[in-house]
């Protein structure tokens, strides 16, 4: 069947935000990925696929050569298979248990990341502020594993949404109380911020609690954790 220019046009306009949101559409590479995302609640638009064996029950299915699929991908080793799927309704947001919430994320496999972790440590609602970048960015949703299809992501005023929970809420801070001999409560809200700024100051004085992962190196020169690895540290500390 091919690839016809209307498809090739689309599929390049989803790499940016804007069409994405106008489109309703986004982008899922790899074998594995996509069959998560087919297995999942999520809306298949169209399955381009270079050899179609797996996915003969797949009725949007289309044939494409490996040449195509160079044209349409965002990896840089094709994997033989690309999607497009419909973006869900946004959930609203449940108040209660234990909820990450994200200030200005900006590097899509940190976010990725997150996702992951959300879903390994049983998290299953992530808030992210208006400028974290989108979780359906082609790199966020790489990264993500397919854990987006199992972790309910809300994008909110994050100051608003702080001011009205009654929660418990932490900032994670260089310099908050060591989290190793901390007492933390089972439900709270986590806030974790930007990867070279940290939390904003409007949201930082919304916190009433600050933790920290002390560092033991005896040279202490490092300045500071990656912010998906220190996000991997407290969740595993909460959850304990």
């Amino acid at each position: 069947m091919g690839l016809s220019k209307n498809q090739l046009k689309l599929i390049t306009s989803l790499q940016q935000k804007k069409y994405r949101t106008l489109n309703n559409l986004f982008i899922v590479e790899g074998a594995k990925v996509v069959h998560e995302f087919l297995n999942s609640n999520f809306e298949l638009e169209q399955l381009f696929c270079v050899d179609n064996a797996t996915y003969e029950n797949v009725e949007e299915l289309t044939e494409i050569s490996e040449l195509e699929l160079k044209k349409i991908s965002g990896l840089k080793t094709p994997n033989n298979v690309l999607a497009i799927f419909k973006i869900p309704e946004v959930k609203s947001i449940v108040n209660d248990g234990f909820i990450l919430a994200l200030d200005g994320i900006n590097d899509p496999g940190n976010l990725g990341t997150i996702i992951r972790l959300c879903d390994w440590f049983g998290v299953d609602q992530l808030i992210c502020s208006t400028n974290t970048v989108d979780c359906y960015n082609s790199k966020v949703v790489q990264a993500s594993m397919g854990s987006l299809t199992r972790v309910s992501i809300v994008y909110t005023n994050l100051e608003n949404y702080l001011e009205n929970s009654k929660l418990p809420k932490y900032a994670s801070l260089m310099d908050g109380e060591n989290v190793y001999k901390s007492d933390l409560p089972k439900n709270a809200i986590l806030v974790m911020g930007n990867e070279a700024n940290g939390i904003s100051a409007s949201i930082l004085n919304l916190l009433n609690n600050t933790i920290t992962i002390p560092r033991f190196g005896e040279m202490q020169q490092t300045e500071s954790l990656n912010v998906a690895t220190a996000t991997a540290i407290l969740l595993s500390e909460f959850k304990r």
